[in-house]
Parts: C-alpha cells; structure tokens; sequence
C-alpha cells in the first residue's frame, strides 16, 4: 500500500476527477462507495447510481480544472477542497469550490460525499462577508 499522506489524497482527487471526465466506469466504480451522494452545485442531490448512469450515457464532463487541493485527513478519512473549474459538453463552465470526503473501506480509499459549490461571480454582491 502506498504511503498514506496529502499527496496521496491530492492523486486519488486527480485520478477521481479524471476517470469521471473521460468515462472510465471501472475507475469510477472503484472510487466511489455505494452510498456516495454529491450535492451540485444548485443544492440538488444527486445518488451514485444517478451520478454513475448519467455519466455512463454521454459525455457528462468536458474538463475538470482543480486548484491547489488542501487536505485534512485522519487514519480512516481524508477531506479534500479546492477551487474547480468544471467545464461541460455545453459550453457552460462552472466555478465552484469542490469538496470530497473520502472513508478507508478494507484497503481502499472511496468517496463518500462530494459537494460543489458555486464561486461568486464578479456581479455577485459581495454583502455578508
């Protein structure tokens, strides 16, 4: 097993990332725990096998840009955030910071929450922070 440190989880977010952007089911599968959830970021909840079937039917991503990944992690979870740019088949690119929560299951590591939430845009009033 490979040593077990932030760059480990900043990988696995990198490797997770791309199998979802160029439909690797296999990789995906692997990376994620059967009761995943991801939460859009409209606030919607989307359940693995939703996440999982939409991407399986057409391409779901055209890119997914990650920032600089922090992690803060235990012996049996990790959670990473960043900034993302996530670019789809559309045209339509969203901001967000994205945040995983990852669980040591047996050996392997799996999402078990993603949450995406979108960044203000420079029009956005900035009122309340």
């Amino acid at each position: 097993m490979p040593t077990v440190n932030d760059d480990f989880f900043r990988e696995l977010e990198s490797e997770r990332t791309r199998a979802i952007v160029i439909r690797d089911l296999t990789a995906i599968e692997r990376l994620h725990a059967p009761e995943y959830e991801l939460i859009t970021p409209p606030g919607r909840v989307w359940s693995r096998a939703r996440y999982i079937a939409a991407i399986a039917a057409e391409p779901f991503y055209a890119s997914w840009e990650c920032g600089p990944i922090q992690v803060r992690r235990t012996p049996a979870m990790a959670i990473v955030r960043y900034a993302a740019k996530i670019t789809f088949p559309s045209g339509r690119v969203v901001d967000c910071w994205h945040t995983d929560s990852y669980e040591l299951r047996g050996n392997v590591w799996q999402a078990v929450w993603s949450q995406a939430t979108a960044l203000p845009t420079p029009t956005t009033s900035q009122a309340g922070e």
